[in-house]
């Protein structure tokens, strides 16, 4: 029989036992809360007070690629390297064979100089200076920037007073391919030109971040790590084909040289789809070394503004055909100059006796007279109206950093020049994507594609945005537009250029033009010219489009200066993108009637 003395001990042992395992259960219950419960809203709390860290975990830039996949942009690691002067001396190093060797600190900087390419005398000197003005000093830069190569050369000298810090940094492995196009970005990785900065969105990673508590130790307290991984930036896919681009790049830099222009330009487009194959410019930049000597930083082709000259004849016969009812062999009476009833005078550029040029004729001869006498057989507001259509002033669908719209001022503000200089071009501006666009819809029965320059953005995850499929705007008929490919197949076979633009096996059509430049003060330049020639190839079903620009030629100040490098660029267009050649014959158009 139990007692009541034997009782009241086990009562009261149970009842501490009771006490301490509630004790126990609320301290668990509590540190759950704390720890899973409500750690994130506990961790930002300690953060708050001080007692947390939060540390930013950096994602990695997305690739710029062109068409087939070649990087033109990429992130990478670069390191800095910096010596411990405090600890700088001998160092022992055990061979695989266990025998114990020392390298000495000149021999070991020596080492070091072979590897970063520094004077090892040099070397010894910034330890020593370190040392002159602290002697405690642990902290000597020795380079920066270096490879991951050099790093690892570096690391692998096993040298304890060697200490390295790696640094993200942006890469351009086609140097000044495309440099125009791809843009740069700055020190601090922020895009600052180009395509780098216009598709920002799609190359931009997204910072992580850990968070959690630490002692007073300074170590981490286990459970309170909370992690947001960063999401790395997409791989952005261009129209361009980078072989041709370099190709191109070399070309333009050439003609430039030759001819004596300030710059020069040539602009590939696919004529069926409109996408820009090749966007070549000199000067042009390395996104490697964007302070170099003569780098010019953006893009002449997206960014500048020109008259365009006899290109713009092209236009304005695409509407006398289209919506006066005209034809390649409607004819009228152009002398070499015209004084006309408003008091507006017009003047060829060559002396010819009067001609009964068919419309055709004035193109091959690009008659500014001519183009003048027929522009009279339709309305200024209609041509204002195509010239609309076409895209003239409206800027591209590429939407490029910075990009410039031509201007063209509606008929109601055209003066009596005006009235005709706008049929040859002259009197207002356009730029090298609006005239291809617009030449597209003219040679691609009537229809003209926005031109695009970005294929695609793929994201980390696998899914990939890509631009909506392009609406085409018809902007003439195709009957128009057939007869137009006749008219400029005729300018490539008799007109001033034909013999320097020749392409064995293809038939190719095309256009000139001399615009000229004013000197700010609403003058023209006297003998100073923008000059330009656009075509197209082949003529009875054309594949791709050429424009080549020259701005202020002093070789040649005509458009001619254009032809030779047009010859070669549309060669290798055809070449590259194996287009076969014509198994056709032109039809011959009458000059006059």
């Amino acid at each position: 029989m139990t007692t009541r003395s034997t009782r009241t001990p086990r009562r009261r042992t149970v009842v501490a036992l009771g006490v301490v395992l509630a004790i126990v259960i609320a301290f668990v219950v509590r540190l759950v809360d704390i720890q899973v419960v409500n750690a994130d809203a506990n961790i930002a709390q300690s953060l708050s007070m001080g007692i947390g860290v939060s540390k930013p975990i950096d994602g990695t830039r997305g690739s710029i690629v062109d068409e087939n996949g070649t990087v033109l942009a990429d992130s990478i690691l670069t390191y800095d390297a910096q010596l411990d002067p405090s600890t700088v001396g001998p160092v022992k190093r055990i061979g695989a064979d266990g025998t114990t060797t020392t390298v000495d600190w000149p021999t070991a900087a020596g080492q070091i100089g072979a590897i970063t390419g520094q004077n090892p005398d040099d070397i010894q000197k910034l330890v020593s200076d370190a040392l002159a003005k602290d002697p405690g000093s642990q902290y000597a830069p020795l380079a920066t920037g270096l490879s991951t190569a050099k790093y690892v050369a570096l690391k692998n000298l096993n040298l304890p007073f060697l200490a390295f810090r790696a640094n993200p940094a942006r890469a351009y492995p086609a140097g000044a391919v495309a440099g125009n196009l791809v843009g740069f970005v700055g020190s601090d990785g922020n895009p600052l030109a180009g395509l780098e900065d216009a598709q920002n969105q799609c190359l931009s990673p997204t910072a992580g971040s850990v968070t959690y508590e630490q002692g007073m130790d300074g170590n981490i307290i286990p459970g309170t790590e909370t992690e947001k991984p960063a999401v790395d930036g997409g791989t952005l896919k261009l129209t361009i084909n980078s072989d041709l681009q370099w190709y191109l790049q070399q070309l333009v830099a050439q003609s430039v040289q030759d001819m004596g222009a300030n710059y020069g330009t040539i602009t590939v487009v696919e004529v069926k789809t409109g996408k820009i194959r090749a966007a070549a410019e000199y000067p042009t930049v390395d996104p490697n070394n964007i302070n170099a000597p003569g780098s010019y930083l953006y893009s002449r082709i997206f960014n500048s503004t020109f008259e365009p000259g006899s290109t713009f004849k092209a236009i304005t016969a695409s509407t006398l055909i289209d919506a006066a009812g005209q034809s390649p062999t409607s004819t009228a009476e152009v002398p070499a100059a015209k004084s006309f009833d408003n008091g507006a005078r017009v003047i060829d550029a060559d002396m010819h006796p009067t001609e009964n040029y068919t419309l055709a004729g004035v193109l091959i001869n690009s008659s500014n007279v001519g183009a003048s006498v027929f522009s009279e057989r339709v309305s200024p507001q209609t041509r204002y109206d195509y010239l609309q259509r076409f895209g003239i002033g409206s800027g591209s669908a590429v939407n490029f950093l910075g990009e410039a719209k031509g201007l063209v001022y509606p008929p109601d503000q055209w003066n009596n020049q005006m009235l005709y200089d706008t049929s040859y071009g002259q009197g207002l501006t356009t730029t090298i994507p609006e005239l291809m666009d617009a030449y597209v819809g003219i040679v691609n029965n009537g229809q003209k594609v926005p031109l695009s320059l970005v294929e695609s953005c793929t994201h980390p995850d696998g899914t990939v945005d890509t631009p909506p499929a392009p609406a085409t705007t018809q902007v003439v008929s195709p009957d128009t537009s057939a007869q137009m490919r006749e008219i400029l197949e005729n300018v490539a076979l008799q007109g001033s250029v034909a013999d320097q633009v020749k392409i064995p096996g293809y038939r190719i059509g095309l256009k000139t033009g001399t615009g000229q430049k004013t000197d700010g003060n609403g003058h023209y330049k006297s003998d100073v010219y923008y000059t330009s020639l656009i075509g197209f190839a082949p003529a009875d079903d054309p594949q791709y489009l050429v424009a080549v620009t020259l701005d202020e030629p002093t070789a040649v100040r005509s458009s001619a200066a254009n032809a030779p490098a047009f010859q070669k660029a549309m060669t290798q267009v055809l070449k590259t993108f194996r287009v076969p050649p014509s198994t056709t014959q032109p039809v011959v158009l009458p000059q006059t009637g």
